[in-house]
């Protein structure tokens, strides 16, 4: 059992280890085609500025974080103090499950149900993660982004609306000069047309 096992235990541990980098890779490109910036900023430091199409997001910590372990790694969040007690009464679910997918040692096919297990307890620690979460920064600097289009838009047409009216006015004048300035006026001559 245990030789059998073992397969199992270093293909999850790969796919693991090959998660970041893929994840590191996909937060650079939004699927919307921005560029997104993520940073995490200490104290009082700025934040640096959006550029073009860049989306920059920063979580701001306090200054007493820079240097220090994250929060998330400096405890063993799978110590029973730190479990809900509704977490605790799950468990006692699993007394009698055995067989294929229920990751268990008793039973044919009782590991194949591990690698799912896994995978979902690794997306509810993510879900549930008190660190940064830039997907939501990203979603919120998206929407302040979008709510001045329309403002923006209707800035720009007011100025060009303005510069036309300016443009059409001096072309007016510039005509009504040329007119007055080609044909003088004779008292008692017919002004030709």
């Amino acid at each position: 059992m245990m030789k059998r096992l073992i397969p199992a235990v270093l293909i999850a541990a790969s796919a693991f280890a090959a998660a970041p980098a893929l994840a590191q890779d996909a937060g650079l490109t939004d699927p919307a085609g921005e560029r997104v910036n993520q940073i995490i900023v200490y104290g009082d430091d700025p934040c640096p500025p959006s550029e073009g199409s860049t989306i920059t997001v920063c979580a701001r910590k306090e200054e007493e974080e820079r240097f220090r372990i994250p929060k998330p790694f400096r405890d063993n969040p799978n110590a029973s103090v730190n479990q809900a007690w509704s977490e605790r009464v799950k468990a006692y679910e699993t007394v009698g499950a055995f067989g294929t997918n229920s990751c268990s040692a008793v039973g044919s096919g009782g590991a194949t149900g591990c690698l799912g297990r896994l995978i979902d307890r690794a997306y509810a620690e993510k879900r549930n993660s008190p660190d940064v979460q830039f997907g939501k920064m990203i979603e919120d600097e998206r929407e302040r982004r979008l709510s001045t289009i329309d403002t923006d838009a209707a800035a720009e047409q007011g100025r060009v609306e303005q510069i036309e009216k300016e443009y059409e006015a001096r072309l007016k004048r510039e005509r009504e000069q040329a007119a007055d300035a080609v044909v003088p006026a004779v008292p008692g001559q017919s002004v030709p047309e």
